[in-house]
């Protein structure tokens, strides 16, 4: 019954308010792409995003037997967390004992990061679960298994199907070879399988190489960056924890990793061989690629966490029983608040929710919109229903009809006749720019301002969302 409670509890967690929180940029992609015909879908990916394409293919297949909606759009990334609580689990048994599985399994199922996005309409949750059912593939293989090398192989080329920069762990799987070293022929089956599996992701990495000018920019590392990315893996995002907890919640992980490196004699023989180039390796390769080409996305790197979360429990099994009760008060307080605030509607860069609550009972027969911000305009087809009556002035072809994941804005004079016609235009700035977006996007907002401005139309009614601004502008009764 023990080896059923990781995934059963990671399940629960994450479908525990799973529509609560309002979509984000992200998310509003992947409900617009899935909204999709087929043949605009392989259009897109000729085009841009072709190392999301697996992911987008699961997801057009869910809205068309289960529709597309928050819920329908994150379960399966629930699913995906639960089976990788479930894989980690057999991993620390493997590696351990049952004990070590269990703790493993239940660290990876509460840690508040993976329930976020095992609440997210994105790729990550199944990198995750693949990253730790390679890891698995990658001890039976060491251990002599004949036929594992096979499953190792699909399983690297899954890796990289769902996120190419999954292939990172490739890199620390060749140093765990390199610390256990293994008998001749078992290393010979490994490169075999890494080179098999890597070659089934050539034509995604040649396509993504060619699409690469569609990547966002992220911001450049920083010496802080390495421990900002260890307090990530524990608890998510910004302002979701008190101050006292953020500053103590690192520090007591960092201590309890310390604390196994020196009692290793007493920890299983492999887990450290295996959890700590996991967790470090793809950090670090990520980081110096990221000094000339910044990629570095905590969020692309989420399949180090059950690395985190078996470290953190082979050093429960080598602590004394008051120090691990101790540990987990201490982790257990944090983990419990930052839960229930990842769940809140605005705990996401935008608070879709509240502009679509604002439009359902404000908006009128006639009314117009008009978007502001990267990729703001998602939101019209993300909420078809909501936007049906409501015009978007501001587009001039969709996204979907030019097989990208961009609106074509229309012309200044294009928005002018529009706007001529309109009595009533409801503006959404939408914030969570990259940063190379700012200036254009300010311009772009200043051109809007302009253009309304000289329609005749002035603000009447504004709110605020998180990440978004909603302002209803509306022509004077004089005219």
């Amino acid at each position: 019954m023990s080896s059923w409670a990781p995934p059963i509890v990671g399940l629960v967690l994450s479908l525990w308010g799973i529509a609560d929180p309002s979509p984000w940029t992200d998310e509003i992609v992947t409900m617009d792409v899935a909204r999709r015909p087929w043949p605009q879908l392989e259009q897109m990916l000729g085009q841009v995003d072709a190392v999301h394409g697996l992911h987008y293919v699961l997801m057009y297949l869910t809205g068309q037997v289960a529709g597309v909606s928050e819920f329908t759009m994150r379960l399966p990334s629930a699913m995906a967390l639960a089976v990788a609580a479930a894989c980690l689990s057999w991993l620390g048994r493997l590696l351990g004992g049952s004990r070590l599985g269990l703790y493993a399994g239940l660290l990876l199922a509460v840690l508040p990061t993976a329930s976020r996005y095992a609440q997210e309409a994105r790729s990550f949750a199944f990198v995750t679960a693949a990253a730790v059912l390679a890891t698995c593939a990658l001890v039976k293989t060491m251990a002599g298994s004949r036929w594992w090398p096979a499953g190792y192989a699909v399983l690297i080329a899954l890796l990289g199907w769902f996120n190419v920069l999954g292939l990172l762990l490739v890199a620390a799987h060749a140093l765990t070879v390199a610390l256990q070293r293994p008998i001749r022929r078992v290393v010979l089956r490994l490169l075999l399988a890494q080179a098999a599996g890597l070659a089934a992701v050539v034509p995604v990495l040649v396509l993504g190489f060619s699409q690469r000018s569609a990547v966002g920019e992220i911001s450049p590392i920083t010496v802080s960056t390495p421990y900002n990315f260890f307090s990530w893996l524990l608890s998510p995002g910004q302002g979701i924890l008190p101050g006292i907890l953020t500053l103590l919640l690192p520090p007591t992980a960092l201590v309890a990793v310390a604390l196994l490196v020196a009692r290793r004699h007493a920890a299983p023989p492999l887990v450290l061989t295996v959890g700590l180039p996991w967790l470090a390796v793809p950090t670090l390769l990520l980081m110096a690629i990221s000094v000339h080409h910044p990629l570095f996305a905590y969020r692309y790197l989420l399949y180090c966490l059950p690395a985190l979360a078996l470290l953190l429990a082979a050093a429960l099994s080598v602590l004394s029983r008051p120090a691990q009760l101790l540990l987990a008060l201490m982790l257990a307080v944090p983990f419990t608040l930052s839960q229930q605030a990842i769940r809140q509607q605005d705990s996401r860069a935008w608070d879709t929710k509240a502009l679509v609550t604002t439009l359902q009972g404000q908006a009128a027969p006639g009314d117009g919109v008009l978007f502001s911000g990267g990729r703001c305009d998602l939101i019209a087809s993300a909420y078809p229903k909501t936007f049906a009556h409501l015009p978007d002035l501001g587009t001039a072809r969709t996204a979907a009809e030019r097989g990208t994941v961009n609106n074509l804005p229309a012309s200044p004079a294009l928005l002018e006749r529009r706007l001529s016609g309109a009595t009533r235009v409801w503006r959404i700035a939408c914030g969570h720019l990259s940063l190379g977006s700012d200036h254009s996007a300010a311009r772009a907002a200043a051109a809007q301002e302009q253009a309304l401005a000289h329609a005749g139309l002035s603000p009447a009614y504004r709110d605020k969302a998180q990440g978004m601004d909603i302002t209803l502008y509306q022509r004077s009764v004089s005219e």
